[in-house]
C-alpha cells in the first residue's frame, strides 16, 4: 500500500495538520488503527494536563484544575483524610479505609 502526507483537521481547535508517511509508518508499525484526532499543539497541551493531575477537555481546549479537596474527620476511626465533595452533617464522612468497610457490610 502506497503512503502519502493527509490533512486531517483536530477535533479540538479546528486547524488543519499534516498527518505524515512517517507517522503513518510509525502508526502501522506499533498497531494503532486510528488516525490522530488532535494536532501536535492539542496533543501536547492534552499531554501536559494529563502530567500535571488535571484534565484536558476536547472540543475547545479547555484545561481544568484538579478538584477541590475537602479536609475531613473519619466518622468510624476519626483519622484526618479528603474528600472530593462538600461534607453535610447529616451524613457520616469515612476515610477510603474505613468506608471500604461500611460499604462492605
Amino acid at each position: 500500500m502506497s503512503l502519502a502526507d493527509k490533512t486531517l483537521t483536530c477535533v479540538d481547535c479546528g486547524s488543519p495538520f499534516t498527518f505524515t508517511v512517517g507517522e503513518q509508518q510509525f502508526y502501522q508499525m506499533k498497531g494503532l488503527m486510528n488516525e490522530p484526532k488532535r494536532c501536535p499543539s492539542c496533543r501536547s497541551a492534552a499531554k501536559v494536563a494529563r502530567q500535571s493531575g488535571g484534565s484536558y477537555s476536547s472540543g475547545g481546549g479547555a484545561y481544568r484544575s484538579r478538584r477541590e479537596m475537602h479536609d475531613v474527620i473519619c466518622a468510624e476511626c476519626g483519622a484526618e483524610t479528603q474528600v472530593p465533595f462538600l461534607p453535610r452533617n447529616d451524613r457520616p464522612v469515612y476515610c477510603s479505609d474505613c468506608f471500604d468497610k461500611v460499604r462492605a457490610r
